[in-house]
């Protein structure tokens, strides 16, 4: 994990965060040597529900109300 100083961070801001982004890896960001804080990329969440996926894959195949072993 790379760490960079407050100061750098000032300067270098959006570089950093671009680098955050593209590659994946945080950075810890140091103020006087010390670790302060984490900079991590973002985790993007899926806007749909991972069973939208199985839409239209499942074929009912006749009567799904009545048990099977008949009354």
């Amino acid at each position: 994990m790379r760490s960079v100083e407050s100061s750098e961070i000032k300067d270098k801001c959006l570089t950093i965060l671009d680098e955050v982004e593209r590659t994946g890896e945080p950075v810890t960001i140091l103020k006087c040597g010390r670790p302060v804080a984490v900079l991590v990329p973002l985790v993007h969440r899926r806007k749909r529900y991972p069973q939208d996926e199985l839409f239209g894959t499942v074929e009912i195949l006749g009567d799904i109300i009545e048990p099977v072993w008949g009354v």
